[in-house]
């Protein structure tokens, strides 16, 4: 399971870097945007087929030791893909901008319930399709998203993501690699 991760984040490697890692006004100017559902964004890649919802945090603190620090991150997306060559169905990502600590989790709560993803790189996502399928669950019912990860570095993140729109760029995305 975790090589097919690696290969999803290898995958969007080459996505991300034919135009899908940029600023949220940025994406708005790719070639391959199909739709826009409020604070989410949809995408569509022929070769090989991938759709996903995607979208940037609404607002993002970092802390070292208890204090706000200043730092520097690339850039920071949720996504939600589906990749009917690899049945795919609904597989939840998350880059954090940064190297992730080895061996380290991510959390991800929404309402009251919380997720924990497991870490590669700068790539962080749920152990399985079926906790996949437990946060888009989530996702869909809830307000908004706070991703908590640190830092190879040692610094904590905090990323708070709108789930405006989240359900409706989800089943867009998924209609779209039926």
């Amino acid at each position: 399971m975790r090589q097919a991760k690696r290969a999803v984040a290898v995958l969007l490697g080459g996505v991300l870097g034919a135009g899908l890692a940029m600023p949220a006004a940025a994406q708005q100017e790719s070639t391959n945007r199909v739709a826009a559902e409020t604070d989410w964004s949809v995408f569509v890649e022929e070769n090989p087929r991938a759709c996903w919802s995607v979208s940037s945090p609404k607002e993002w603190v970092a802390t070292r030791g208890g204090s706000t620090v200043q730092v520097r991150r690339g850039d920071i997306l949720m996504f939600v893909t589906y990749r009917p060559d690899q049945n795919v169905n609904g597989e939840i990502s998350f880059t954090g901008g940064y190297p992730f600590a080895p061996d380290s989790t991510v959390s991800v709560e929404i309402g009251n319930e919380t997720f924990q993803l497991f870490t590669s790189g700068d790539w962080a996502w749920p152990a399985n399709p079926e906790d996949d399928a437990r946060l888009m669950a989530a996702m869909r019912g809830g307000a908004q998203a706070v991703v908590t990860g640190r830092s190879s570095r040692g610094t904590t993140t905090r990323d708070t993501f709108s789930l405006f729109g989240f359900t409706a760029a989800s089943e867009e995305a998924q209609r779209r690699c039926r």
